[in-house]
C-alpha cells in the first residue's frame, strides 16, 4: 500500500470534504463510493473484500515525536495493526491525517476509516445463482427484509445473518440503502462476509422458485389461507430440519418494522412461522425476531450431526 508521509491537516482541503460528503446518500452515488467507518470494520474489509479499497486515512499520534519528525505513526496499536495487514494491498493508498480532520471525515472513527467502491460491493442475483462461488459448508439457509428501512436495524440483522451461517443477506422492494455508514458500522464487519442483495418482491420470489428455496415468513396472524404456525410446534416436529436434510435450501423472510408483511406476499410462502411470548410483552421487534428466528432455524438444521 503506497504511503503519503505527510500527514493531513486542512478540514476543508478538497479531499477531506468530499470524504465527509459521502455520509450523504446523493454524495455516495455521484462519487461511486462509500465510507467504512472504525477499526472492526476495516479490519474485516481489509481482510475479506480488500479489491472494494481505495483509501485509508489513519489517524496519527501527534504526541510521538516520530510524528513530528516527519514520520507519523497511527494513534493506538489496534489501528497500527490493521495498517500492517493493508500493507500488502497494491491499489489502495494510505494517508496520515491529524485528529481535526479526522473529526472532519466521521465522528465514528475511532481512529481510521476506509474509502470503498461502491461497484462491486452488492452480489448480483447471476452471481448468486452460480453454485461454485458459494461455499458447501453448513445448510442453505438465506435471510431476507421486506421494506427494512431503519439503517441500524439493516446492519444488525446482516450481523445476525453472518453469525447464524446463512448464506446470504437479501433487502427485498424498497429499503434502507445498504452504503448508508450507519449499515456498515452495525454490521460490525459482517458486510464484507456474506453476499448482500437487493430486488424487487418479484425478482425475489422468482429467485426462490428458481433454486427450489422452502419459503418460510415470520409474521404473528397469517392469512386465511395460510394459517401461522409457532415456532415451538415447528421446532418441537423437527419440520425445520427436513428441508435441508433432503437437500432443499431455504429463506426466512422478516417484514418492515411497522407493517410487517402484507397478505399478498404471505399468500406466496411455504409456512408462516410466529415466536411463542411467554410473558406480557406485546411483541419483539425486527432485530430480536431475526435473532431467535435464524438461529433456531440455524440450529435445528444442524442437530442430526451434532
Amino acid at each position: 500500500m503506497p504511503f503519503d508521509d505527510s500527514i493531513l491537516d486542512n478540514p476543508r482541503a478538497q479531499r477531506i470534504r468530499r470524504l465527509a460528503e459521502l455520509q450523504d446518500r446523493r454524495a455516495r452515488q455521484r462519487h461511486g463510493r462509500f465510507l467504512i467507518e472504525g477499526p472492526q470494520s476495516v479490519r474485516e474489509a481489509v481482510r475479506w473484500r480488500s479489491d472494494l479499497l481505495t483509501d485509508l486515512y489513519i489517524q496519527s499520534d501527534e504526541s510521538s515525536p516520530a510524528a513530528r519528525g516527519g514520520h507519523p505513526r497511527p494513534f493506538n496499536e489496534t489501528v497500527g495493526a490493521i495498517v500492517e495487514q493493508a500493507r500488502e494491498l497494491p491499489d489502495c493508498y494510505g494517508h496520515f491525517v491529524s485528529a481535526r480532520v479526522m473529526r472532519a471525515i466521521s465522528g465514528n472513527a475511532q481512529g481510521i476509516v476506509a474509502q470503498a467502491r461502491t461497484d462491486g460491493f452488492l452480489t448480483q442475483s447471476m452471481d448468486f445463482e452460480d453454485p461454485q462461488r458459494l461455499t458447501k459448508e453448513g445448510p442453505d439457509l438465506v435471510a431476507a427484509f421486506w421494506q427494512i428501512r431503519d439503517p441500524g436495524n439493516a446492519g444488525t440483522v446482516i450481523r445476525t445473518a453472518d453469525a447464524a451461517g446463512c448464506k446470504a443477506v437479501i433487502l427485498v422492494d424498497q429499503c434502507v440503502e445498504l452504503t448508508n455508514p450507519k449499515v456498515i458500522r452495525s454490521t460490525a464487519g459482517s458486510a464484507f462476509h456474506i453476499p448482500l442483495m437487493t430486488m424487487s418482491t418479484e425478482d425475489f420470489l422468482a429467485l426462490c422458485r428458481r433454486q427450489g428455496r422452502t419459503m418460510v415468513a415470520a409474521d404473528v396472524y397469517g392469512t386465511p389461507d395460510k394459517p401461522v404456525r409457532s415456532l415451538a410446534d415447528l421446532m418441537a416436529s423437527g419440520a425445520l430440519t427436513r428441508p435441508d436434510s433432503a437437500g432443499r435450501p431455504m429463506v426466512l423472510l422478516f417484514g418492515n418494522e411497522a407493517r410487517g408483511l402484507p397478505k399478498e406476499l404471505l399468500q406466496s410462502m411455504d409456512q408462516i412461522v410466529r415466536i411463542p411470548l411467554y410473558g406480557r410483552a406485546e411483541s419483539l421487534n425486527l432485530a430480536t425476531s431475526a435473532a431467535v428466528l435464524l438461529y433456531a432455524m440455524a440450529m435445528s438444521s444442524r442437530i442430526e450431526r451434532m
